[in-house]
């Protein structure tokens, strides 16, 4: 399933009927969803259950020749700030 972080009481929502499937989830960052309310609301009962996806945060992390060292840092950001929810 896809659910969107921009509506984390829906991912709650969904997450209570669709038990341990795991999720797609789109929409941290520049779309404006909150990693802390994501996580909190799409984790399964084995404390994982979703593929967070940050495609905008990533990509324009930098450009030019630093590209490939903004866009580990910012990958590296965001992984570790999903881990401080879990």
């Amino acid at each position: 399933m896809v659910i969107g972080a921009t509506y984390p009481k829906e991912l709650a929502e969904v997450r209570k009927i669709a038990g341990d499937m795991i999720f797609l989830v789109p929409g941290i960052g520049a779309q404006g969803g909150n990693v802390k309310k994501t996580v909190k609301a799409g984790l399964n009962s084995k404390g994982n259950g979703m593929i967070i996806n940050s495609s905008r945060g990533v990509i324009y992390a930098g450009s030019g020749e630093d590209f490939a060292q903004k866009a580990r840092e910012e990958t590296i950001k965001i992984r570790e700030e999903i881990n401080k929810y879990r």
